[in-house]
């Protein structure tokens, strides 16, 4: 009989159970407090999902803005190239030409009129 507990031992071991399960269902209700619903959660991640979609079309806007830029920064580029080609053709026609045909012309009068 030494080995069995007593009533009062009992009593202080079932209290401190007791109050063991009251100390882990109060934990656990304050854990399930701070759990978010099923219901909240998706429209969290719809929120973010809305302003992700938001933000790639944004980058894609800023991006094709880039891209139409740079073509038109080209088309500039190409179109100044064609006019300082025009102008050079211009130049050789409208300066060049003429002088070669004056000298043409006074090396042949020259040499028409040595011989």
């Amino acid at each position: 009989m030494p080995n069995e507990p007593t009533l009062g031992e009992l009593v202080r071991r079932l209290d401190a159970v007791h109050q063991d399960l009251k100390e882990d269902f109060r934990e656990l209700g304050s854990r399930l407090d701070s759990k978010v619903s099923m219901e909240r959660y998706q429209l969290e991640q719809q929120a973010r999902d809305d302003a992700l979609k938001l933000l790639l079309e944004r980058v894609k806007g800023i991006e094709e803005a880039r891209e139409q830029a740079a073509r038109l920064r080209h088309e500039e580029a190409q179109r100044i190239a064609d006019r300082r080609a025009a102008d050079r053709r211009l130049i050789f026609t409208a300066l060049i030409a003429p002088v070669l045909l004056l000298i043409l012309t006074v090396y042949l009068n020259t040499r028409g009129a040595g011989s």
